[in-house]
């Protein structure tokens, strides 16, 4: 199957009323003959994919850099946890690892982890909890499909509120609810 992409025309006299073109992703890469009979062969019913394509990925797509990011906060979650697991029964290991976190960024998960589990023998009990903690919250805990709703929802309302916010701005109608003029 083959992705489209649409080209918007770039501002200026001459696009006034353009329209959008639809272009094979493909299609930069082939040449000029290739091109012309895909389009022969295409005429009937354009094949197109259900993805956007996203420019500025080359290491992964956007999803495995949000998997990424998710796995930071996993990570500085497991981290809280044992913190907290540690003040009830074992004050010592929280201080230690309260002065550790102090002197080490939880920013990146990876790093985080190796420093811990090279710092002393004590140090490397508290990485290998915070590992299985990481990975049981992640595969029992944390609710995914809440992840989902919540992000589509928060677009939603952030898309819709600046939406508002322009047309008040530029129609230069008062709303109470804030104070523009």
């Amino acid at each position: 199957m083959e992705c489209s992409v649409v080209v918007l025309p770039i501002h200026g006299a001459s696009s006034v009323g353009a329209r959008p073109r639809v272009v094979p992703v493909q299609a930069f890469w082939r040449t000029p003959e290739q091109q012309r009979r895909r389009r022969v062969a295409s005429a009937v019913a354009p094949a197109r994919c259900s993805n956007m394509y996203v420019p500025g990925f080359g290491e992964g797509s956007p999803e495995k850099k949000a998997a990424i990011n998710l796995q930071h906060f996993f990570n500085y979650i497991a981290v809280r946890i044992v913190l907290s697991q540690l003040e009830s029964y074992n004050r010592e290991a929280y201080y230690e690892l309260k002065d550790f976190i102090g002197r080490t960024s939880l920013n990146d998960a990876e790093i985080f982890c190796k420093k811990l589990i090279r710092e002393s023998p004590g140090m490397k009990g508290l990485a290998m909890r915070i590992l299985e903690v990481r990975s049981a919250y992640v595969k029992s805990d944390f609710e995914w499909d809440n992840l989902k709703r919540l992000s589509f929802e928060m677009v939603d309302e952030a898309n819709t509120k600046l939406m508002r916010d322009y047309v008040l701005e530029v129609s230069h109608i008062e709303d109470e609810n804030y104070n523009i003029k």
